[in-house]
């Protein structure tokens, strides 16, 4: 089937007098993409926008469609976006004001925020994927650094082609949003690999004796943060897919065999939990078993100065008996004479060997004499 490509000029026209409220959307956003059901059945068909209102005569003749906008502020584009296609004004500020995911249903529309990551080393940033929905229309407004539903765009028409024409609107609704939702999910995981990569490369790092002290502790902090920060969204994600899952918004479907594609999701999340405490749980390990080793490598360091310093204690001793009957004998009080060598030096001599010797059973009885493994 040829692809009618609507023709702009009226259609903006038309546009412009009905919302003239609506402020100018950034000519700056990149290509839209959007693919849809025709209503008179057929082949799904495709376009590509800079501007919502490209869209709107697309929209009007199909019966179920996918928008995905990619913009550079999400906080700014987003409300334009949404007011542009019809979504209330309010909607995209509420679900922006929430932490990581949101869930807003009004009946008549819906909006949902999932978090996107994207992991760079122990950098886990998290942007937000909203995903806005009307009774024939799901809108998924995303910052330019998510790419995820843009590689998903070339399979679009795909897994369009499979919902069939004879299903309730809410139906087709609920199977397009299940798509998007598995792939955020699914691409949210493979950075969960690059998370293990990066603490596969501290532990190796570790490994090395020569490695300063003062990086360990800041890498092992940001290894940690990482994974707690990975595993917030996965928490926030399954609040969404968990609220999603019964049904009960009236744009979703009621088909229980439907609803088991969100309970599959929900499966899907809690089992990337499980696998990342137990991540965690290995890394962490890990990290103590080296921590180990280089606890008994400073007690055997320690143990070698302190050895060091208990000998020199006891040469100090030895050194410091004999030199003290030295200064004694040699004050003039005493009067010695060059007949006296011999007996004096007699007495230094055994001096220094009483008292190295003393000094040594001493530290030896006492148990402070410290031993090198």
């Amino acid at each position: 089937m040829n692809e009618e490509k609507p023709v702009q000029t009226n259609t903006l026209g038309e546009e412009k007098k009905e919302s003239c409220v609506i402020p100018q959307t950034p000519s700056d956003s990149k290509q839209a993409f959007c693919v849809a059901l025709p209503v008179s059945g057929g082949r799904p068909l495709k376009l590509l926008g800079e501007n919502p209102h490209d869209f709107i005569p697309f929209l009007k003749d199909s019966s179920v469609a996918w928008l995905n906008f990619p913009v550079k502020d999400i906080k700014k584009d987003a409300e334009i976006i949404a007011m542009s296609l019809g979504f209330s004004s309010s909607l995209v500020p509420t679900l922006l004001s929430s932490y990581l995911s949101a869930y807003e249903d009004r009946d008549t529309e819906m909006g949902l925020m999932l978090p996107a990551v994207n992991v760079k080393k122990f950098d886990v940033l998290i942007s937000p994927l909203l995903m806005l929905i009307r009774k024939d229309l799901i809108v998924t407004i995303h910052e330019d650094n998510v790419t995820r539903l843009i590689r998903l765009s070339r399979y679009a028409d795909a897994f369009m082609r499979k919902i069939k024409p004879n299903l309730m609107l809410e139906d087709k609704l609920t199977i397009i949003l299940t798509r998007l939702i598995d792939e955020n999910i699914n691409r949210n995981f493979d950075h969960l690999r690059q998370i293990e990569a990066q603490g596969d490369e501290l532990s190796k790092i570790l490994t090395d004796p020569l490695m300063p002290r003062g990086m360990i502790a800041p890498e092992i902090h940001n290894m940690k943060h990482a994974l707690i920060s990975y595993m917030d969204t996965l928490w926030a994600t399954l609040d969404v897919v968990n609220s999603l899952r019964h049904g009960d918004a009236e744009l979703m479907t009621d088909s229980p065999k439907l609803l088991a594609r969100m309970g599959i999701l929900s499966d899907d999340v809690n089992r990337h939990i499980a696998l990342s405490e137990h991540m965690s749980d290995v890394l962490a390990s890990g990290l103590e078993v080296l921590q180990s080793i280089y606890n008994n490598q400073l007690q055997i360091l320690n143990n070698r100065m302190a050895l060091v310093m208990t000998w020199l204690t006891i040469l100090g001793t030895a050194v410091l008996v004999p030199n003290t009957i030295a200064t004694v004998f040699g004050n003039s009080a005493f009067n010695m004479g060059p007949e006296d060598r011999g007996w004096y030096l007699i007495l230094i001599i055994l001096s220094t060997v009483i008292a190295t010797w003393s000094s040594y059973w001493f530290f030896k009885k006492k148990g402070l004499m410290p031993t090198v493994e």
